[in-house]
């Protein structure tokens, strides 16, 4: 059966040259020997061959058009163009085509990963990317800094600092270029993609780029009133003043003491939540005063909640 290029390529008989060289490239990539060298793949791509030398060239397309083949009655549609694996350029008047361009856009659109289509074996081929995680502290994540990275390549240790940029989250990829898997035959190195995990404060709870920290209080200071020690990331302690009547849960806010955010240089906030802490144990007289005071301001919190 004669070849239709159109129907070899998957594209319309009104198919645009940047169709046509999309739709080959993808093709190609597919079917070419040094991907798949099964003999089923090897006659799909000689055919893919075939038809994109035809619809490359605007005289044999023409003459495909008109008269079902690209060059007259005596086109022999089991020629391969350009004598084998050659590099399907296009004839006079055709769009040239660079073959390695077909292995370009695999990883990336810079080709790496790929085997050289020249030579038909293993050529210059470029190093993987390699994945590893690191578990950087609270404090680096939160306010940036340098992570010192220990790596066993082959029989050789190797050092790499990463840097950490400030508000930095727990999910993010910072990639080292470079620094992954070695290439061979010449290849380019891959990169070293390095997944952040943060990891936990003792005091400090983390919401973007606002700070939750909890602040005990006794049942006194929280009635009354009281001036109290909350730590922050970066300033260390501060005084926080607890106005009477504060209950437990409320959030007293610290403009600007939160996580600093690389990009603008600025911080979020942090947010002191209140928790009343009852004594362990009471005496005989601290409870008698308890109940005297339940009896001078009598209050029901369970009011109007169900």
């Amino acid at each position: 059966m004669p070849l239709d290029p159109y129907k070899t390529l998957g594209v319309s008989k009104t198919a645009s040259e940047d169709e046509i060289r999309k739709a080959y490239k993808k093709l190609a990539r597919t079917y070419h020997p040094d991907i798949d060298p099964s003999k089923e793949a090897a006659a799909k791509f000689q055919q893919v061959q075939q038809a994109y030398e035809i619809l490359s060239d605007k005289q044999k397309r023409s003459n495909f058009d008109q008269f079902g083949s690209a060059d007259g009655p005596a086109f022999n549609p089991r020629t391969p163009p350009g004598g084998g694996w050659g590099g399907g350029g296009g004839g006079p008047g055709g769009f040239p085509f660079d073959m390695e361009e077909i292995f370009r856009g695999m990883r990336g659109g810079d080709g790496r990963g790929t085997r050289n289509p020249f030579g038909g074996g293993f050529g210059v081929q470029d190093g993987q990317d390699q994945d590893i995680e690191i578990n950087v502290p609270f404090l680096v994540a939160a306010e940036g800094g340098n992570y010192d990275l220990f790596l066993q390549r082959g029989n050789r240790d190797e050092h790499l600092v990463v840097k950490i940029p400030a508000g930095v989250d727990t999910g993010k990829i910072i990639r080292l270029a470079g620094q992954g898997y070695p290439g061979q035959g010449g290849g380019r190195p891959g990169d070293l993609l390095v997944r952040v995990v943060v990891e936990k404060h003792p005091w400090f709870r983390r919401e973007g780029r606002d700070l939750m920290v909890e602040v005990p209080l006794t049942p006194t200071e929280a009635a009354l009133g009281a001036k109290v020690e909350v730590p922050t990331l970066a300033e260390g302690k501060m005084d926080v003043t607890i106005p009477p009547g504060t209950s437990s849960g409320k959030k007293l806010r610290l403009k600007g003491k939160g996580v600093l955010f690389h990009a603008t240089k600025t911080r979020g906030d942090l947010y002191a939540i209140i928790k009343i802490v009852l004594p362990p144990t009471l005496s005989s007289k601290a409870q008698e005063l308890l109940k005297q005071l339940g009896e001078e301001a009598p209050f029901n919190p369970r009011s109007g909640l169900w």
